[in-house]
């Protein structure tokens, strides 16, 4: 049945898509979106407008509350809200501020609009939080499950454009970055077509609701050397590798982390270093307390997108790879 949906984060590649996902299955869409959003700010209302034939546009600031019920809600009903919003940085005021706070805001305006259900793009590495964005999305996550609505907690494992940064560097002949050799951690990929779909899913399908959704793409977990050998052979030449050590994101670290007790834009940087070495570290697969290890085979998957396919579309030139504003390599 169609319902009236209430859209945050919208334009983000995964929020593209998954308004795409809603308006194809019939749903009324209302995507709320700041007066410059998308990557640097380059997109103008217009140019959101523009994304989504199909979809309405409100404009106005998820953070403030007045503007989320003047200009978002605007005092109408909504069956259901989706949100794929996520701070931009993930520092810590960043996150508290959007992964948290912001998640509240429309929470709660959710429940005065007569909301019944919410679909949360949360993230799988919440399960060893490290990290204070982490922290701050686990806050939400249990306020959404405490607030009487239905609720859908997805957290996916990496994405299509995490994984391949390096095509172009590759192409003009550079060796492939790994960390350590390159198989310290692995993931079960998911595009952001089979991501939307699965959110768009949750509103409909009840044995998606009231759960926390671990998902991933199809096929075997793939570590980072695996991804840079089926570059190399997509372009018929031979792996070359540079192993940058783990042990020189942790002298980063140290460093800035000493300069940022004075200049707190380098205890940001800092920050961001943390959260590169953690990916570095840390496989985005299901999290086995019991055993202390990450397994891929409990890491449930979902879609048809592979990422080899989505590498040769990336190397014919027919893909391209929105990465954001903060990206390690």
């Amino acid at each position: 049945m169609a319902q009236r949906i209430f859209v945050i984060g919208a334009t983000g590649t995964i929020g593209q898509a998954t308004v795409r996902a809603l308006v194809a299955r019939g749903h009324e869409v209302v995507c709320f979106v700041r007066p410059r959003a998308g990557v640097g700010g380059r997109l103008g209302p217009q140019d959101s407008a523009r994304l989504w034939p199909g979809a309405a546009v409100r404009v106005g600031h998820v953070a403030d509350p007045a503007s989320l019920a003047r200009d978002g809600f605007q005092g109408e009903r909504f069956d259901a809200v989706v949100s794929c919003l996520a701070s931009r940085t993930g520092t810590p005021r960043d996150a508290w501020a959007i992964d948290h706070q912001a998640h509240l805001n429309v929470l709660a305006a959710a429940q005065q609009g007569g909301a019944a259900h919410m679909v949360l793009l949360s993230a799988i590495c919440v399960q060893k939080p490290l990290l204070g964005f982490q922290h701050a999305k686990l806050a939400f996550e249990q306020a959404l499950m405490g607030s009487g609505l239905t609720y859908s907690i997805v957290r996916p494992t990496a994405f299509f454009k995490s994984l391949c940064g390096q095509v172009e560097r590759v192409k003009r002949g550079k060796p492939y970055l790994v960390f350590g050799d390159g198989t310290l951690t692995a993931c079960k990929p998911i595009s952001d077509r089979d991501l939307a779909d699965y959110l768009a899913r949750c509103l409909d399908d009840s044995s998606l609701h009231n759960r926390v959704l671990p998902i991933g793409g199809p096929g075997e977990a793939v570590t980072p050397r695996a991804v840079g050998e089926h570059l190399f052979q997509l372009l018929g030449s031979p792996p070359k590798f540079k192993k940058v050590p783990v042990g020189l994101l942790s002298a980063i670290i140290a460093g800035l982390s000493v300069a940022g007790r004075v200049a707190p834009k380098l205890a940001d940087k800092a920050e961001l270093a943390r959260i590169g070495r953690y990916y570095a570290t840390e496989s985005m697969l299901v999290w086995d307390e019991a055993a202390g290890r990450y397994d891929a085979n409990a890491t449930p998957s979902t879609g048809s997108d592979t990422l080899w396919a989505y590498c040769e579309e990336l190397v014919r030139g027919t893909a391209t790879v929105e990465r954001g504003d903060h990206a390690v390599f």
